[in-house]
């Protein structure tokens, strides 16, 4: 087996050279890890200005949609047709999903899309599926340039890559929506969002374009079966997006809420449909050329363990970086920013041990490290788990620290350990997988903790002793679960306002006093509650990570080879 050695010129790929495009791919992937966290502060003010509150939610969805539906046929494509091509095509499609997503809503409403609201969440699609690629292509590129055993320190900066994004997405996003609105007269500051990715997207594309070479698959390699990619993109759409559903709204289950069966048939119908057409999947994937994904990779234990591992990482890592903001807003009562900012130790902690597993990888193994930090990740969520009202904010701090420091290790090693089991011939696919399986167990991580948020505020809030005054004024304690409860306390003050507005100045005072303990009990009420939530949240999150841990144990340590994966002519000096 051979591949490429040469750029388009047919000169060899020099040291200089392929730290350029692994400086030029990371790169590429910031943006497309940016792209996840950038949008979330610029989402109030493109509601405002595109008039879509009920679809704020799929603006972020379609971007997952895409992205992990897409995973596993990128790692097919790269195993049939040249890594180069592959690679420039999720970055045209990424950077032309971005363009579209800044002029969203510029022209109007138009035919067969609609308003700028749906304009929006379809172009964050088109930008998903070239951001989906850029993910899997990040890791195969580098598995083309470096050797299992060096590789490691390079894929460390991945991580690291991820940690930095998830800090500086909010706060670039805050910063261009806040103040790039007059760069250009006309101009909105949230479509400099997207905006931003073009000039520095451009100069990866120019990168790669002049200094990448082909890297060819083996000869002999099969196309992709085109049945198996639409039964798989056919399966994960309709499935991804029941877990995405808000369960309040679409339940699992018809009759568990009031005014939900027909919402929850469907979703019950999604489930089913994805479920049967990734049945069907599969079993085209066992007879057909070319499939999509082998399934006989499932024999090999290190993928098979490797990946169920990831998985419920992956699941049980959602349990910060989206769970935690609300219970420092709704219990503690810090603002969004000091929220946001708690998230930071969190990325450090990644940033910090993602880099020094791959430094060390070779002296102590993967296997190890990922037990460690799966030992250290069960230790931060027990002890989130134990908070309550009173815990200080400098304490969540380092739990966070300790979340970020235990999870870390796991994103560069899981890839590393797979692709180094792998026949070169599947490496695409071994290295999408892995990135697939940790996505989908976000997804899933996601829904059920989401789930478990819902159903707890729910039963709390029903228990919630409200009097028969704010009763009567039709206000329901349990009515406010979807809202997070936050205006419960002042409804109750303004309505025993104006129950004192018609009484005498003596007895006045007496309800008004009477007013505000009731709505300090209520505020208590509703702080025990995502209390309580926080806490069963955090302790799925720890038995998801110890799951992933025992399986990890299970993961066979294979030395790491000192060769390239393929009989590549590559200079061993790195410059």
């Amino acid at each position: 087996m051979s591949i490429s050695s040469t750029n388009d010129a047919g000169t060899p790929v020099s040291g200089r050279d392929r730290m350029i495009i692994y400086v030029s791919i990371l790169l590429a992937l910031f943006l497309a890890a940016l792209d996840q966290t950038i949008v979330a502060t610029a989402l109030p003010s493109m509601i405002e200005d595109l008039a879509g509150v009920e679809r704020y939610a799929w603006v972020a969805t379609s971007y997952l949609l895409a992205s992990t539906s897409l995973a596993l046929v990128y790692g097919k494509l790269a195993d049939t047709y040249s890594r180069k091509i592959v690679t420039l095509c999720a970055i045209v499609l990424f950077l032309g999903g971005s363009m579209l997503c800044g002029l969203a809503g510029e022209f109007g409403n138009l035919p067969l899309i609609g308003d700028g609201m749906s304009q929006l969440v379809l172009f964050r699609g088109i930008q998903g599926a070239g951001g989906g690629g850029l993910f899997a292509m990040t890791f195969i590129v580098i598995a083309d340039l470096f050797t299992p055993a060096e590789r490691g320190k390079y894929q460390g900066f991945v991580g690291a890559v991820f940690g930095i994004a998830s800090v500086l997405g909010p706060l670039i996003g805050g910063l261009l929506t806040d103040h790039a609105g007059g760069l250009i007269p006309g101009v909105e500051g949230w479509r400099w969002v997207f905006y931003v990715n073009v000039p520095v997207g451009g100069l990866v594309l120019w990168v790669i374009i002049r200094r990448m070479p082909r890297l060819d698959p083996p000869k002999g390699a099969v196309k992709p079966d085109l049945i198996g990619a639409a039964l798989l993109l056919g399966g994960l759409i309709p499935a991804t997006l029941a877990l995405q559903l808000d369960k309040r709204s679409y339940p699992w289950l018809p009759g568990l809420e009031t005014n939900t069966t027909l919402r929850s048939w469907l979703t019950i119908c999604l489930i089913l449909t994805g479920c049967l057409l990734l049945a069907a999947f599969v079993r085209r994937s066992r007879i057909a050329p070319g499939p999509i994904l082998e399934m006989r990779l499932f024999a090999d234990p290190v993928f098979r363990r490797a990946n169920a591992s990831t998985f419920f990482f992956g699941a049980s890592l959602m349990s910060v970086s989206l769970f935690l903001p609300l219970f420092l807003v709704n219990v503690l009562g810090v603002s969004a920013t000091q929220a946001g900012a708690a998230l930071i130790p969190f990325s450090l902690g990644i940033v910090f041990s993602a880099t020094l597993a791959g430094q060390i990888v070779n002296r102590v193994g993967y296997r190890l490290q990922i037990v460690l930090g799966s030992l250290i990740f069960i230790s931060a969520t027990s002890l989130l788990a134990t908070m309550g009202p009173e815990v200080p904010y400098s304490r969540v701090a380092i739990f966070t620290v300790m979340c970020g420091l235990g999870v870390g290790p796991a994103m560069p090693l899981f890839t590393l350990a797979v692709q180094n089991a792998a026949d070169v011939r599947f490496i695409g696919q071994v290295t999408s997988a892995s990135l697939f399986f940790r996505q989908i167990g976000a997804t899933v991580g996601a829904a059920l903790m989401g789930s478990l948020l819902g159903t707890t505020l729910w039963v709390a809030f029903s228990s919630i002793d409200m009097p028969i005054e704010v009763i009567d004024r039709g206000i329901v304690a349990e009515e406010f679960v979807s809202s997070g409860g936050a205006e419960l306390p002042n409804l109750v003050r303004a309505t025993y306002q104006s129950i004192a507005a018609t009484e005498p100045v003596a007895e006045a005072a007496l309800i008004m006093a009477e007013g505000e303990r009731v709505a300090e009990e209520v505020a208590e009420a509703v702080k025990a509650a995502f209390a309580l939530a926080t806490t069963r949240i955090y302790w799925l999150a720890t038995i998801m990570t110890a799951l992933g841990g025992i399986l990890a144990i299970r993961i066979p340590e294979l030395p790491l080879r000192t060769t390239h994966d393929r009989s590549v002519t590559m200079p061993s000096d790195l410059e």
